[in-house]
C-alpha cells in the first residue's frame, strides 16, 4: 500500500493531467519569474497561464520552499 502524498505535492498529478506540462516545468517558470512574492506569483500563474487558484498556490508554495 503506497502512502498518500500530502501538502502541495498532492496536487501535482492533477496539475500535470489538466494543464499538460510536467510539474518541473511549472516550478522552473515560477523560479525564473521576476516576481518574488507568493501571491504575486499565484496571480501571475492564474492570469498568464490559466491555472486555478489551488493549483497555482500549490506550485508556488512548493517552488519557493525548494528555493529556500
Amino acid at each position: 500500500m503506497s502512502a498518500q502524498v500530502k501538502g502541495p505535492a498532492g496536487y501535482f498529478p492533477s496539475i500535470e493531467k489538466k494543464y499538460g506540462r510536467p510539474v518541473a516545468e511549472w516550478k522552473e517558470l515560477v523560479r525564473s519569474s521576476p516576481l518574488t512574492r507568493h501571491m504575486e506569483l499565484v496571480a501571475w500563474l492564474k492570469t498568464e497561464h490559466g491555472l486555478g487558484h489551488g493549483h497555482a498556490n500549490a506550485l508556488v508554495a512548493h517552488a519557493l520552499a525548494e528555493k529556500g
